[in-house]
């Protein structure tokens, strides 16, 4: 396997870890307007993320930049072409970082209230683009022969890729809903167990159909098996679920974007940005990739500071680990 392709690999990886990370970030942000009934149950919701949501994102900029690195003829068509869209995810992510650390500088509730307002907002608007960019990744851009990106953005809403948007914007609210399930105590937990049936549920449909038209389009022997684990692992987090197995389910949830992020790279290789101008015109991860020394420095770098990172935010989880409610808030304040 040449180097590009080891690449090409890791910085799948990379997205499927932010997925799964920022995957119930996003949903509990989400959850803050769907699920809390009062500002106490907001303030449970929002601390069950609140020391690890940061490192979370910290798989974003990491993935970012081994695609610079990389891939700098992917990163710069890619980053030129969903200008617009990346630009607002760029800022929602800004704004929603500051709404985590303003909204308790000052104790009127209107304060308050508008920053958890920011952070339902600027949890729901990047998970739907992201879906979006990358159902428009995987099905192909108009790409010319310079390898610049020649559509627009109106280009970019599609019906496939508004589709995708659906999809991750769905199952990040499940994996948010279950993971408030597993991390909450009392009413919260079972209303969050309830709802997470019904987003489930529509999670399923909206998944199937986008991942069968994802597998019908440029589907091969691998990604057909990573899209049966994704459905297989949604039904079984739904059972366990269902069964009060909120770890388990979560795990299962946890599957379920692994795989259906598998499957997007599966179909994706070897090209890393489809043309549907010519198919020769494609990005690929050799016409794409930088050059040989600068993947084997960034090899070893990684070989160095992955584990690190992995063993740190580990360590986190373990540490934060306890279910908290709305009874632990008054003891906090105290």
């Amino acid at each position: 396997m040449e180097l590009h392709d080891v690449w090409f690999v890791l910085i799948a990886v990379l997205w499927t870890g932010y997925f799964f990370l920022e995957g119930f970030d996003f949903g509990v942000g989400v959850l803050t307007k769907l699920l809390a009934r009062n500002r106490p149950e907001k303030r449970v919701l929002i601390n069950t993320i609140g020391p690890v949501w940061d490192g979370n994102e910290v798989w974003l900029l990491t993935a970012g930049g081994a695609t610079f690195a990389a891939f700098p003829e992917w990163y710069a068509t890619l980053f030129s072409g969903f200008y617009l869209p990346l630009l607002v995810i760029l800022v929602c992510l800004i704004v929603r970082g500051v709404a985590f650390e303003y909204r308790v500088k000052r104790p009127e509730e209107s304060w308050q209230r508008n920053w958890e307002t920011a952070i339902f907002w600027t949890s729901l608007i990047p998970a739907f683009l992201w879906g979006v960019a990358f159902g428009n990744i995987v099905h192909g851009v108009k790409i010319d022969r310079d390898l610049e990106y020649v559509g627009s953005v109106w280009d970019l809403l599609n019906p496939y890729a508004l589709l995708g948007g659906l999809v991750t914007l769905t199952l990040f609210t499940f994996h948010g809903t279950v993971f408030t399930a597993l991390k909450t105590v009392g009413e919260i937990r079972e209303r969050a167990r309830a709802l997470a049936l019904r987003v489930g549920l529509a999670t399923a449909v909206l998944a199937l159909v986008f991942l069968v038209w994802t597998q019908a389009h440029s589907g091969n022997g691998k990604s057909l098996v990573a899209l049966v684990v994704a459905v297989a692992a949604l039904v079984a987090a739904l059972v366990a679920n269902q069964a009060v197995r909120e770890g388990w389910s979560f795990a299962l949830s946890g599957v379920t974007i692994v795989a259906a992020v598998a499957m997007l790279f599966l179909t994706l290789f070897p090209n890393v940005m489809p043309s549907t101008l010519n198919a020769d015109w494609s990005l690929t991860v050799t016409n794409a990739s930088s050059s040989p020394y600068t993947l084997k420095i960034m090899t070893w770098l990684a070989v160095i500071a992955t584990p690190v990172v992995l063993l740190y935010q580990g360590w986190t989880y373990w540490v934060f680990r306890k279910r908290i409610g709305t009874q632990h808030l008054a003891d906090a304040a105290h």
